[in-house]
């Protein structure tokens, strides 16, 4: 844990204790050029909007485009930035909101959302106390592109000084937003102790005028400190998260929202992985129509590999796992649907001694193109979550450079350059 004028940075507090592929694996790292592995994918760099000392990527996709948030750090203040995709680079960068008291962490990172009403919501993590994981999730709106934004204010309403993170916003359908996130209200005894209670995931919906109009639980035991992630069906929102069974299962779970009430969550696929710590790698979803595609990552017998699932039913079941890795993987999964229902997906494939930020795409019959590797990385948590999302006729990548002082870096591929072979 370090801690610099306020900012707390969660970078080496959460435990990848008992998986043996990592050992070692945090001097592993290759050039951050770009390269491509395949003939028919080449990856396109794109000027990043982002300055020096940025970090926490993450992409989001509205009717108008990609965008792109970051967090930039100058000395003790963090700051919540965006850009939108325009033409062959970004928009100017514009600010959400700023902070010396913020919780910036490599894995639970800020995002910015534009509604189908041409609002945009920004979220971030904010201190609500002295204690290391007394911190609250904070939402701010924008009725004029960015210009302006309300004060901010939290989704919670319990009020007690513990974790609040991991947040995944949405687009309510017909309405305004939606989001769920990682909640430690009943972790009274602290993030570290035993017996504290319960990590839970709830969820809360604004309307258009943005007002909160609920916040219920979804599910009351949960990993504690793996990333959510979030869709919408033709049958209504979907989010996985990763669950916390008594005996120390940590597969993936899934809850649909139905007539305004959250469904009894089920599993993805029984990956049986037993781990008595939280391993920081949380799915990926998409969807378009009834189609949803899943990515996640799992480290049973201490092996790790990455997955995609499809299903043809707004989530209520999925097929069989498709493996994404072709060697071992270090997981931070994202997947982006395509229009004639394959996916692309990404992941950090670890072999050789080496780690890189990779794609390929991939259909239901379990199709699979060949890898191409978007960015080489560093292995260790510096190098966060890398990013891909889908616009147009283009995928668009946002990873983050490892260096003195970092900095988030942008790509593009064309669609038509992405074949599958069996």
């Amino acid at each position: 844990m370090t801690r610099a004028g306020g900012i707390i940075d969660r970078m080496t507090t959460m435990r990848y204790a008992s998986v043996a592929l990592l050992a070692g694996i945090a001097a592993a790292s290759i050039g951050a050029g770009l390269r491509a592995q395949s003939a028919t994918a080449s990856i396109v760099a794109i000027t990043s909007p982002a300055g020096p000392g940025s970090a926490q990527p993450q992409l989001t996709v509205s009717s108008r485009g990609v965008l792109l948030s970051w967090i930039e750090r100058t000395g003790d203040m963090a700051t919540l930035k965006f850009a939108e995709r325009k033409g062959d680079g970004w928009t100017p960068a514009r600010t959400v909101a700023s902070g010396r008291d913020w919780f910036v962490n490599w894995a639970d990172v800020p995002s910015v959302l534009r509604l189908a009403d041409g609002s945009i919501y920004g979220h971030w993590l904010q201190k609500s106390g002295p204690d290391t994981y007394a911190y609250d999730v904070r939402l701010a709106r924008s009725m004029d592109d960015g210009q302006t934004w309300t004060p901010s204010f939290t989704p919670h309403n319990d009020g007690s000084k513990t974790e609040h993170g991991f947040a995944s916003l949405f687009q309510m359908p017909g309405a305004g937003l939606g989001l769920v996130w990682l909640d430690g209200r009943a972790m009274k005894g602290g993030h570290e102790e035993h017996g504290g209670g319960e990590m839970s995931v709830r969820g809360a919906v604004y309307d258009q005028k943005g007002k909160q109009i609920s916040e219920v639980p979804v599910d009351l035991r949960v990993c504690e400190c793996c990333p959510t992630a979030a869709a919408v069906t033709a049958d209504g929102p979907i989010v996985a998260y990763r669950d916390r069974s008594p005996s120390e299962i940590r597969d993936i779970y899934v809850s649909r929202l139905v007539a305004g009430k959250w469904s009894e969550p089920t599993p993805v696929h029984r990956d049986d992985w037993q781990i008595a710590a939280c391993p920081v790698n949380g799915p990926a979803l998409s969807a378009s129509g009834k189609t949803v595609a899943l990515a996640w990552f799992t480290a049973r017998g201490d092996v790790g590999h990455t997955y995609v699932a499809f299903s043809a039913d707004s989530g209520k079941s999925f097929g069989k796992p498709i493996q994404l890795d072709d060697a071992s993987a270090l997981g931070r999964v994202d997947v982006a649907l395509r229009d004639d229902g394959s996916a692309v997906a990404t992941w950090i494939e670890f072999a050789e001694g080496k780690a890189q930020f990779r794609m390929r795409r991939l259909t239901a019959a379990g199709e699979r193109s060949a890898a191409v590797t978007v960015a080489g990385l560093s292995a260790n948590r510096a190098s966060g979550y890398p990013r891909m999302a889908q616009s147009g006729v283009e995928l668009i990548f946002a990873w983050t450079e490892s260096g003195t002082p970092t900095k988030v870096s942008t790509a593009r591929v064309a669609l038509a350059a992405l074949t599958t072979t069996r």
